[in-house]
C-alpha cells in the first residue's frame, strides 16, 4: 500500500478521461526508468495514468529509485493522483513544486515541514497536450507516509456497503447462501465485486432464482466477484476475459468488458451491465454496483440471435409423360388423303388440348405433328379440286 502511495504521490495531473497514451509502454523504450515502470504496472497506476489525456508524471531513475534523500521546504501545490483517490488526508495528495534560484526546479511534499530535496533533472517525453514524462532526482516522500501501517481489508463490513449502495437483496442472497465466507475470504489477496442494484433484481426477464439449485446459487453470486483488484481505469483497458470466482475447470463463467469513453459495460453471452462508479475503492478492494444481474451463459444459455430468414423454395418443373403419340408413327402418317370436310366443332383444328389429335410428338426424326399434316392434307385436296373445275 505504501508503494502505492508514493507513486500516486509523485504523479501530478490535470484529468480527463480519454484513453491517448500508454505510460508502459513509453517507458519500455527507456530501460534508466524499468524499476519505475514496474512499479507502475504492479500497482496498477499505469491503467489510471493511460486513461487521462493530460497529465504529467515525474519519473525516477533505476538509480535514484533505490536512494532515499531529505528534502527542502515548497509551497506551490499541485494535486496527484493520490489525492484524486479521496483516500489522501488533509494535504497529503499534493506534492509542491519550486522554482528554485539558478533555474532549478525542486519538489516536495505539501505536508507542512517537509523538505524538498528532489529536482527536475531532464525531459523524458512530450506527447503536447496528453502526456509530459519529466525525469526527477529523488522519490517524493510525505512525512509519515512509509511508515504509516497499511489499511487491511479484512475489516470490511461487506454486507454493509451493499446494503448502503442500494444492494439490500444481492447483500441478502450473499449471506443466507454461504457466499459471503468466499467474499471474505478474498479480500486481503484482491476483490473486485459487481453487485446488481435492489432495482435490477426486479427488471423484466430476470429469470425465477428461486428455481435454481443451491450449486447454482452458489456459482451465479460467486460469478459477480473477481478474484483481483481491477479498479474502473483496468476495466477500461482490459482485453481478455475477467476470471471471476466461479471460474474453474467446469465451467468458464467469465466475464468481458468493454469501455466507450468513461462508461464500462461487462457481457455475460446473455446480456451487458453498466458498470457504475465504485462505491468503495481501497486497494486492493473495489466495489462496483451494476443495473443488471450478470446471468452466466453456463447457467442460462446464450442470448437467442434470431433465425435467419427462409430461402425461397422453388417448385420443381414437372416433367411431362410421354404421349402415346410420341412413342409411335403418328398413324395420320401413313394414311391416304381423307376427303375434305367441312370444319364442325369436332374438328381436329377444334380438338381439345387434351385429344390425340393435338398432342405433339418430339421425339425421333420424321415425325409430324397432327395440325401439320391437317394443313397439308387440306391443301393437296384444294389443289385437286381447282385441277378438276379449271379442266
Amino acid at each position: 500500500m505504501a508503494d502505492a502511495n508514493f507513486i500516486l504521490l509523485i504523479l501530478s495531473l490535470v484529468a480527463v478521461s480519454v484513453n491517448a497514451h500508454n505510460i508502459t509502454a513509453i517507458l519500455e523504450g527507456y530501460p534508466d526508468y524499468s524499476s519505475y515502470n514496474s512499479f507502475l504496472s504492479q500497482t496498477k497506476l499505469a491503467d489510471e495514468i493511460n486513461t487521462r489525456e493530460t497529465i504529467t508524471c515525474l519519473v525516477l531513475n533505476n538509480g535514484a529509485m533505490s536512494a532515499s534523500q531529505p528534502n527542502t521546504p515548497c509551497t506551490t501545490l499541485t494535486t496527484t493522483l493520490y489525492q484524486t483517490t479521496g483516500n489522501a488526508p488533509g494535504n497529503l495528495g499534493f506534492v509542491n513544486i519550486t522554482d528554485i534560484q539558478g533555474g532549478k526546479v525542486g519538489f516536495g511534499s505539501a505536508i507542512p515541514g517537509s523538505k524538498l530535496d528532489s529536482s527536475y533533472t531532464k525531459s523524458v517525453k512530450q506527447i503536447p497536450y496528453n502526456i509530459s514524462i519529466l525525469e526527477i532526482s529523488a522519490p517524493i516522500i510525505a512525512p509519515g507516509i512509509l511508515s504509516a501501517p497499511a489499511p487491511s481489508s479484512s475489516g470490511v463490513n461487506i454486507t454493509g456497503l451493499l446494503e448502503k449502495a442500494g444492494c439490500k437483496t444481492f447483500a441478502a442472497l450473499l449471506a443466507s447462501s454461504g457466499v459471503l465466507k468466499t467474499y471474505e475470504s478474498a479480500l486481503d489477496k484482491g476483490l473486485t465485486v459487481f453487485a446488481p442494484s435492489d432495482e435490477a433484481f426486479k427488471a423484466k426477464g430476470v429469470p425465477d432464482l428461486s428455481k435454481l439449485t443451491n450449486a447454482e446459487q452458489v456459482s451465479l453470486l460467486e460469478y459477480h466477484a473477481s478474484p483481483d483488484y481491477k479498479p474502473k481505469g483496468t476495466l477500461k483497458t482490459q482485453k481478455d476475459p475477467i476470471s471471476t470466482l466461479a471460474t474453474s475447470g467446469a465451467g468458464k463463467f467469465d466475464l468481458t468488458a468493454t469501455s466507450a469513453g468513461d462508461d464500462v459495460t461487462l457481457h455475460t453471452g446473455v446480456g451487458p451491465a453498466r458498470v457504475n462508479e465504485a462505491v468503495f475503492d481501497s486497494p486492493p478492494v473495489v466495489f462496483f454496483t451494476v443495473d443488471s444481474v450478470l446471468l452466466p451463459t453456463e447457467l442460462f444459455g446464450k442470448s437467442p440471435s434470431p433465425a435467419p430468414a427462409p430461402e425461397p423454395v422453388s417448385s420443381p418443373t414437372p416433367t411431362p409423360s410421354p404421349s402415346p403419340l410420341s412413342e409411335a408413327p403418328s398413324p395420320l402418317a401413313a394414311s391416304p388423303p381423307a376427303p375434305p370436310t367441312d370444319t364442325p366443332a369436332g374438328s381436329p383444328a377444334d380438338a381439345p388440348a387434351g385429344s390425340s389429335e393435338n398432342s405433339t410428338s418430339n421425339k425421333g426424326a420424321g415425325h409430324v405433328t397432327a395440325p401439320l399434316l391437317s394443313s397439308i392434307v387440306f391443301t393437296i385436296f384444294a389443289t385437286v379440286v381447282s385441277s378438276v373445275f379449271l379442266s
